[in-house]
């Protein structure tokens, strides 16, 4: 287990991209941990996803950065469900399409795919799957997230990103896109994902 000291205990998540990481870092504030983006724990060669769920690709990237780095490690693979789609994208979410579409070039696909589809049957979700893994390696546990809603006819909505302007929210009227970042954060998939596997960090942190 881990033990803490004097100084907070290092925890990496497998992403480049420190906006990311803060966001985890906002979600577990309570948290005394110094987290780490792959740049900053030496990390120079990614781990290629090749699996294909969602929970298959979080647990290689966490399993082998922490094989890596020697550290705690979470990582998070996830996209969207649509149902009329039979799942898709799911794990192909940001290649959907051709090479080099941009995130307007897919979701722009995705609407032309699912234009003769009534609204009734267009149900879908954003869908996020953490992994948390020890330093030796071992995968410790996993925990899903889910945001449930409806692709709408037309994007909407100059925020967030991806599929998130197509994405629309039947309680609120909104697309993701259309939500202040504060409350999108706090309702995503993969802040649900985040609070589900935070009694699982806690426990370890606390070396039980």
């Amino acid at each position: 287990m881990i033990n803490l000291s004097s100084k907070p205990p290092r925890l990496l998540v497998a992403s480049h991209n420190r906006g990311k990481v803060a966001e985890y870092a906002e979600l577990l504030g309570d948290m005394r941990v110094d987290w780490l983006t792959l740049d900053e724990a030496g990390v120079t060669e990614d781990v290629p996803e090749t699996e294909d769920t969602f929970r298959g690709n979080a647990t290689l990237k966490a399993t082998a950065y922490a094989r890596q780095t020697g550290l705690l490690t979470l990582a998070d693979d996830s996209g969207l469900e649509v149902d009329a789609l039979g799942g898709q994208p799911g794990v192909w979410s940001a290649r959907y399409g051709q090479p080099g579409f941009s995130s307007v070039d897919r979701y722009r696909l995705l609407l032309r795919n699912l234009a003769d589809v009534p609204w009734e049957q267009r149900t879908a979700r954003f869908h996020c799957v953490i992994a948390l893994a020890a330093p030796d390696g071992e995968l410790l546990g996993t925990a899903d997230g889910v945001c449930e809603g409806l692709i709408a006819y037309e994007p909407a909505g100059d925020g967030g990103f991806g599929y998130d302007p197509v994405f629309l929210l039947p309680e609120r009227g909104l697309t993701m896109a259309q939500l202040p970042a504060a409350e999108k954060n706090r309702i995503s998939h993969r802040a649900r994902a985040t609070v589900a596997i935070a009694p699982l960090l806690r426990r370890l942190l606390a070396g039980e």
